[in-house]
């Protein structure tokens, strides 16, 4: 039998009373945009994320977009962040008009190396977006210190990380702003699209609110202050989230299990294991390898009924869109030798140990080494 990238079935079936109940609950209530789920929703994730404010929007890409717009980034103006990501991080920076500047990775987190940040700063820098990918942090103290020293904003792009920490500081929370996804392949996802962006700032806060709801001046109705966006997480995609987040905790120790037991079963493979940094509390999104021959291994694994991705196949300063920027291959060596390796191996909470063993045994396979019995584990 095969073994999937990721079973939502599976999530479903174990919360179906809970969320069926979730989503009656709205159907009966008629109030579906901007309601008490999403408010309770925004307390209880403020509370999660250890910020003041928290604000439940259409997706992910309209959290990176709506912060943009509340930091005044626009034409003129450049934002600094990672090649290595999805498409969204660099498409809400060129969308306000300002021109993306891509910093090379780090070889072991694949994220932002706060090493060539300061060189990457000019004049024209009004925010810095790292990415804490695949569920691990950017490394955040070097990246704050320099943005500092040079009045700049950060934003994070905490959109595969939710819950993860840094030093004791859960991502979102370290930056100006913070910027999650609910997409229904995220740690915490929704049934569609839905987002958050998270604040300590008063100010950016209120602007946050009017520019997700067509720029409407706050308690009024058809007065509005600036130009904004619709951008509103609905009430039924609220009440599903709010079901999820009482599980979320248990979910995430469940993916860090999941993770060491592919540590141990690989420890003689010759692939690169992810990492988690010191003071890290990584919370594997992805559980992303860097393998020798992936591409063949990639297909040796489907041939044995074993889903897989690639994230990312081409670093986003040699996409066909970003061609003008003028970087050519060999410019960010990092993010485009880890554009040759990564392969994501299945990683949900739903996962058994014994699928975790029948993957790790076929990488092992392809590379006629030992994978480690483990005891009372049955394939």
């Amino acid at each position: 039998m095969g073994i999937p990238f990721l079973d939502l079935q599976a999530e479903y079936r174990a919360l179906q009373g809970e969320l069926d109940a979730a989503v009656h609950r709205v159907l009966e209530s008629g109030h579906f945009v901007l309601g008490p789920e999403v408010q309770a929703l925004q307390e209880e994730l403020a509370r999660f994320c250890g910020t003041r404010f928290a604000w439940g929007v259409a997706s992910g890409t309209d959290a990176l977009r709506l912060a943009l717009a509340a930091l005044e980034v626009g034409p003129g103006h450049e934002v600094i962040t990672t090649p290595f990501t999805f498409v969204a991080t660099a498409n809400t920076i060129s969308r306000a008009g300002a021109r993306p500047v891509f910093v090379d990775i780090q070889p072991d987190t694949l994220n932002l190396d706060p090493a060539h940040l300061e060189a990457a700063i000019t004049t024209r820098t009004r925010a810095i977006v790292p990415v804490h990918l695949f569920g691990h942090p950017a490394d955040m103290a070097p990246i704050l210190e320099t943005a500092g020293r040079y009045g700049i904003p950060v934003i994070e792009d905490a959109a595969q990380a939710i819950g993860a920490r840094y030093r004791d500081r859960v991502v979102g929370s370290m930056g100006v702003v913070g910027c999650f996804s609910f997409y229904p392949t995220k740690n915490l996802s929704a049934y569609g699209d839905g987002g958050l962006v998270v604040t300590d700032d008063p100010d950016l806060a209120a602007a946050l609110d009017v520019l997700r709801n067509h720029g409407r001046r706050r308690g009024s109705l058809y007065y509005y202050d600036r130009v904004g966006f619709n951008s509103r997480l609905d009430e039924l995609q609220a009440a599903i989230l709010r079901v999820k987040l009482r599980h979320l905790p248990a979910w995430t120790e469940r993916r860090r299990e999941i993770a060491a037991l592919y540590n141990a079963l690989l420890a003689q493979a010759p692939v690169t294991l992810p990492v988690e940094a010191e003071g890290v509390y990584h919370v594997y999104h992805q559980y992303t390898i860097r393998a020798p021959q992936r591409d063949a291994l990639q297909e040796a694994l489907a041939r044995e009924g074993i889903a897989t991705m690639i994230y990312y196949p081409l670093p986003l300063h040699l996409q066909a869109l970003y061609r003008g920027l003028g970087l050519a291959e060999g410019s960010l060596p990092e993010a485009e030798r880890a554009a040759r390796e990564v392969l994501s191996l299945p990683i949900y909470p739903q996962m058994t140990d014994q699928q975790v063993v029948q993957v790790a045994q076929a990488v092992c396979r392809f590379y006629g080494v030992p994978c480690p019995a483990r005891e009372g584990v049955v394939v």
